[in-house]
């Protein structure tokens, strides 16, 4: 019951700052694409590197500090399925270009962002 609590706390955070920052992101750079989605999931890619990194090679970190942080805090975070949904939507309005660059934009820079993660709290 505890390791669910935790997961549920921080997605219970994780999520809070995902319409936070989603809905600050659209503000930025306007609604004619998913900014809000992708600036998530690049940011939750990148800190996922960041912190598993730093919780295995720098700082061991707990299993319920990584249920809370990894599981619960980005999992809420993140939203591939906002991403996939957002897609789809794209393409079946006959923006196959936006599409084509949402969907580069999320998997290819999301594993570029968590290759960074790693690099910058190696560097840590």
């Amino acid at each position: 019951m505890q390791k669910a609590l935790l997961v549920g706390a921080g997605g219970f955070l994780g999520s809070v700052a995902r319409y936070l920052v989603t809905g600050l992101a659209q503000s930025w750079f306007g609604s004619l694409f998913p900014w809000g989605t992708a600036t998530v999931n690049l940011l939750g890619s990148f800190l996922a590197g960041f912190i598993v990194t730093l919780g295995v090679e720098t700082f061991p970190m707990s299993g319920n500090a990584r249920l809370f942080l990894v599981v619960g805090v980005l999992g809420g975070f993140t939203t591939f399925s906002s991403f996939g949904y957002e897609t789809v939507r794209l393409f079946q309005s006959g923006s196959y270009g936006l599409g084509a660059l949402n969907a580069a934009l999320n998997i290819i820079l999301g594993l570029v962002a968590v290759v960074l993660g790693v690099a910058a709290a190696r560097a840590w």
